[in-house]
């Protein structure tokens, strides 16, 4: 697995230039499914509590992007232990599992979470990876349990609260990635189902609101609503 690190915010203008990347023997880039290595990691060196951030809804012409943070315990029940075996990126597994995991993780006692968010009108104001960095660190931030240690999905974080370790495809490799994936996924469907029912003549809940042909003909016929990003190429040629 090829990861990314990088702690606290010391140099935080030079940080695409300081990224170092790390071949680590024991995470081969073949895993195909996460694991607890990196947690197992940091726990051996007294890191503590550790937790996973993930974000959902980039690609989207519409609605907000969902932050899950998520801290798993280190003890764990067996049951707890099987659920963790299914996860695995959240694009990777199907709708009725994603469920599935989802009720499980939110509701075991041991497994702590919090949701964050930036608005369509944050996307369109700060820039979609503005955005879904506010909404990583709203999430850790309201986290009941504050972690001494973050494993973020995908690049560092600018203005991070908390020391962070980056792992490129970390929703394929960590499991409190994985999960909080997974719980970051579940939410933000149920936004566009929600939304839905509001604008039924988009097709959100079938669609979330990426770029289908179905979207964009709807878009193109009844216009954006006040849910679809202007800042995005689509949504400005159909408001012309």
């Amino acid at each position: 697995m090829v990861y990314l690190t990088f702690s606290s915010s010391l140099h935080e203008d030079a940080i695409v230039r300081e990224i170092l990347i790390i071949m680590s023997p024991s995470s081969s880039l073949l895993k195909s499914y996460p694991t607890l290595d990196e947690e197992k990691l940091l726990w051996s060196q007294g890191i503590r509590p550790l937790a996973g951030v993930d974000e959902v809804g980039r690609g989207p012409l519409a609605g907000a992007v969902v932050a899950a943070a998520v801290i798993l315990p280190e003890q764990m029940d067996d049951l707890l232990q099987a659920s963790l075996a299914q996860l695995n990126d959240s694009k990777k597994i199907s709708p009725s599992l994603r469920q599935k995991l989802y009720t499980f993780l939110t509701e075991h006692a041991e497994v702590i979470y919090a949701l964050g968010e930036a608005s369509v009108l944050e996307i369109d104001e700060l820039n979609i990876l503005e955005a879904s960095a506010l909404a990583m660190r709203r999430a850790v931030v309201a986290l009941k349990k504050k972690p001494a240690y973050v494993l973020v999905d995908g690049l560092p974080v600018k203005n991070f609260p908390f020391p962070q370790h980056a792992l490129i495809g970390g929703d394929g490799c960590s499991l409190s990635i994985a999960a909080a994936s997974v719980i970051a996924k579940v939410t933000r469907d149920r936004m566009m189902e929600e939304l839905d029912l509001l604008f039924p003549h988009y097709g959100f809940a079938r669609h979330r609101g990426y770029g289908t042909r179905e979207h964009l003909e709807n878009l193109r016929r009844y216009g954006p609503c006040q849910y679809h990003r202007r800042s995005f190429k689509p949504v400005a040629q159909a408001s012309l």
